[in-house]
């Protein structure tokens, strides 16, 4: 049997300046509307950990799991952020035909803009996003007679809530709703040849901001 770890790594946000000149406008204002300031665009990292699992067709041969992602973000204007993350999940299978203790294992890599205000003195920032992904799907070695790693297209949205314990550190809960194309990973195991379904999870995140 193969080791099987989390995957783990980072992701690089950044921010850029910029600014045009027209000949019928200031080029100095131009640029001083459109650059992000400084000061304020905030960056660093999120942790999160959770549970979810699949719907559909593949929720039917496999449990819900543990979640663990990381996710490098930026604030560039107050009220709409970016972040860029990896994230891992274990997915049992559960299937009589397979024998116990075998899983599929996701190894996601995603981008997503979130947008929501701050609200409560500025203490509670209540968001929604959407954002692009894929994510690698790895069989254990135990059920690769009638499963298949594969590898998935994603959109995922997400809905949550953060809370700022000062200017850097925050702590919150999201729930995201993946869409999924190109899954194949179980077209044998189904009966149908037809793997169908999408990916809901939950997490609480710590990060901060710098």
């Amino acid at each position: 049997m193969r080791v099987r770890s989390w995957m783990g790594g980072f992701a690089v946000v950044a921010c850029c300046t910029a600014g045009s000149a027209f000949a019928a406008i200031d080029a100095s204002r131009v640029g001083s509307e459109v650059k992000f300031d400084e000061q304020r665009t905030k960056v660093g990292l999120d942790a999160r950990v959770g549970v979810g699992g699949l719907t559909g067709d593949g929720g039917e041969v496999t449990a819900p799991g543990p979640l663990l992602g990381i996710t490098a973000a930026a604030q560039p204007w107050r009220n709409l952020g970016i972040e860029a993350g990896i994230e891992g999940q274990r997915l049992p299978i559960n299937d009589a035909r397979i024998v116990d203790e075998q899983a599929l294992y996701r190894y996601n890599l995603g981008v997503m803009a979130k947008a929501g205000p701050l609200v409560l003195q500025e203490k509670v920032r209540p968001y929604v996003g959407a954002g692009v992904g894929v994510s690698y799907l790895n069989v254990t070695d135990g059920a690769e007679t009638l499963y298949g790693n594969d590898i998935v297209q994603e959109v995922p949205l997400a809905a949550g809530v953060d809370y700022r314990f000062n200017e850097s550190l925050f702590a919150g809960a999201r729930a995201s709703y993946r869409i999924l194309f190109g899954t194949e990973f179980a077209d044998a195991a189904t009966g149908t040849g037809d793997t169908g379904g999408n990916l809901l999870n939950f997490a609480a995140t710590v990060g901060g901001r710098f």
